[in-house]
């Protein structure tokens, strides 16, 4: 009944949000060519636009143009639709939109980012918000052709009411507009940018020769989004594996050019191309290992299908062996469409002893051992859950090898997603491990994503209740809030744009949630060329202001080994720590994220905590340390690298 509910509210809130009649609009702007007046904005003719002057004078960058609406409306998104007369002059690349009631006070942006440079519409969804004026500003033109702003149409799109939801669920902040569908991602050490890349085409994957990768940078501090075309590794990175290795270098595998693998570094910021795979994959997962290597298996959506069974990289040796004891037909699920989709997109956890634990999507679970040729040992099954295909599982509690699995769907596609949620602890390698079914999600979700938080509690983002690729028809616009106190799942602030197949969700360090992306499906109108950023409650007071945070003094070291110690200085008094390693994301899956609660011996606002000594439980890799009050506000995170 909760989903049904949710179903006629998504269609109503679609029907309501109406591009809204412009009559009696007025623009202005802080340049024009006589011809090319902003009135042309709003006259409803494409084959007009308005121009920034070029003639006597070039009138620099940046230029914005202001639409004053006459009266106040509850506006959802803009569209700008640049000139369409085969000339891309003047196309809008990095921008800021914001928004006023009075014309002269403008708040913060309600979405910033950079636009495709190309002649298609383009729509910025963003949380709700009450203005009579929108001001459109061009930072840069997006082919860096010349300092000039053009726009063909602009129009709005509003609804009739809106209350603001509680900040007791949440809330999302300001929209970032990519130039690329963000299908995959990873937060980078060090800066906190996050990289997320497409294809190699901006909106589609099909139909490419190869060889290359459209990426983009999305910076928090600056709110810059840069871009950058990959083409030294002679990689197509889509539909790939993804895995941060032990210096927090992101190894990406396989996809459309499905043998290679390809090595951003972010010390460097630069793309490195790594050791051809032993077997060419695609949608296969992959998992760091408490030895540091990389281990990988499954994938048939490239590269030919069926018998993908293990191979390990070194990343020393740089170089790929294959583990024909890791057999990969125990794993596979009983998907409609065969050995194609049965062994896409492993819930894999790199575990003790170099061995990695496969939780799904099958109901039935795998240990894999890495060490010599491989091997496998059944680990039961995951209660009585259904094969959960496209769901979601997180390693919350590594400690104690606690991990949380939610959603999927039986088959890949045209199968109906479930509520299903288990909890599983690890034992020992080689050993069954405890299965509890605990109470379900409130929605059905394929597709979705799911993000572990300081504190512990489980943000479960996106999806869709019927699982169709490219089809947003069922999207779950409600997130929902896990808590491992008391097992329950709390419904959201909804969000402004539906993330489903090829979403991603990701933690930062300032503990918000970047969620984004969906579709890559060419002329589909489900591509979502943006991301949206979450503040969970605990960034909140009761009263609806933002929390006051802990503020990590110092850290000494910032580089230790498994079982070492770490001095932290606070500037009050905290209750606890977490650390919690950089995520990585594509297809639902993020084998990287996993969070160690961190209890610290306490003198004044001095605290020594200690890193658990089984590098199965505390990988190698960059790891982002939070401070958390008493209340449960946790600090900005300070970055730590666990080293072998």
């Amino acid at each position: 009944m909760l989903q049904l509910y949710a179903t006629i509210i998504l269609s109503i809130l679609r029907l309501v949000t109406a591009q809204t009649d412009r009559t009696g609009w007025t623009a202005t702007a802080d340049s024009f060519q006589p011809g090319n007046e902003p009135s042309k904005v709003l006259d409803g003719n494409t084959g007009t636009f308005w121009h920034t002057e070029y003639n006597p004078v070039n009138v620099p960058l940046p230029h914005n143009i202001t639409i004053d609406m006459k009266k106040l409306y509850f506006v959802t998104s803009i569209s700008y639709l640049p000139r369409q007369d085969g000339n891309s002059n003047g196309n809008i690349g990095q921008h800021k939109i914001q928004m006023s009631t009075d014309g002269v006070n403008y708040g913060t942006p309600v979405a910033m980012g950079t636009y495709l440079d190309d002649s298609s519409l383009k729509t910025t969804s963003f949380t709700t918000v009450s203005a009579r004026y929108i001001r459109l500003i061009g930072i840069t033109e997006a082919g860096n052709r010349g300092p000039w702003t053009s726009c063909a149409e602009f129009n709005v799109y509003t609804v009739a009411s809106y209350t603001p939801p509680s900040t007791s669920l949440g809330q999302w902040s300001a929209t970032i507009d990519f130039p690329i569908v963000p299908v995959a991602g990873a937060i980078e050490h060090g800066t906190g940018n996050v990289l997320v890349w497409s294809s190699f085409a901006p909106g589609t994957f099909s139909g490419g020769s190869g060889g290359m990768t459209l990426t983009a940078t999305y910076n928090p501090s600056t709110q810059v989004v840069s871009q950058r075309t990959v083409t030294n590794t002679q990689h197509d990175m889509f539909c790939p594996g993804i895995s941060i290795d032990t210096t927090g270098r992101v190894i990406v595998t396989g996809g459309n050019d499905a043998d290679k693998t390809s090595i951003y570094d972010p010390s460097s910021d630069a793309w490195a191309s790594g050791p051809n795979m032993q077997l060419p994959r695609g949608y296969q997962a992959s998992a760091t290992c408490s030895d540091g290597r990389i281990f990988t298996i499954g994938g048939s959506w490239s590269g030919g299908e069926g018998g993908k069974n293990g191979e390990i990289l070194d990343t020393t040796a740089n170089t790929w062996t294959s583990l024909p004891g890791c057999h990969v037909a125990p794993m596979l699920t009983n998907d409609t469409q065969g050995v194609y989709r049965q062994d896409n997109h492993g819930w894999l956890f790199g575990w003790k002893s170099g061995y990695v634990f496969q939780a799904g999507p099958s109901k039935a679970m795998n240990w894999y051992g890495t060490s010599g040729t491989g091997n496998q040992t059944a680990a039961g099954s995951r209660a009585a859950d259904t094969d959960s295909m496209c769901g979601n599982a997180v390693m919350y509690d590594a400690a104690n090898g606690k991990i949380l699995s939610v959603g999927g769907s039986p088959s890949y596609q045209d199968s109906n997603a479930t509520t299903n949620a288990h909890i599983i602890t690890l034992g020992n390698p080689g050993t069954n491990p405890y299965v509890t079914t605990i109470g379900s999600m409130n929605y059905p979700r394929a597709f979705a994503n799911a993000v572990v938080l300081p504190g512990g509690k489980v943000f479960i983002v996106g999806g869709e209740a019927y699982a169709v690729p490219f089809s947003d028809d069922t999207a779950q616009l409600y997130p929902e809030m896990w808590d491992p106190t008391t097992n329950k799942f709390t419904v959201l602030d909804p969000m402004a744009v539906p993330r489903t197949y090829h979403s991603i969700a990701l933690l930062m360090p300032d503990a918000t949630v970047i969620s984004g992306g969906g579709g890559l499906c060419g002329s589909c109108t489900t591509n979502h060329f943006d991301a949206e950023v979450y503040s969970p409650p605990y960034l909140f007071t009761a009263s609806g202001t933002l929390a006051t945070r802990p503020v990590i003094s110092s850290v000494t070291p910032t580089s230790v080994k498994a079982g070492a110690t770490i001095t932290v200085v606070m500037n009050t008094s905290v209750s606890s720590f977490d650390l919690i390693r950089f995520g990585s994301a594509t297809h639902t899956v993020d084998t990287d994220q996993r969070r160690i609660a961190l209890q610290p011996i306490v003198s004044g606002l001095t605290y020594t905590i200690t890193v658990p000594s089984d590098p199965g439980i505390a990988l190698g890799g960059d790891w982002m340390l939070f401070a958390i009050s008493s209340g449960g506000v946790p600090s900005l995170a300070t970055t730590i690298l666990i080293h072998l």
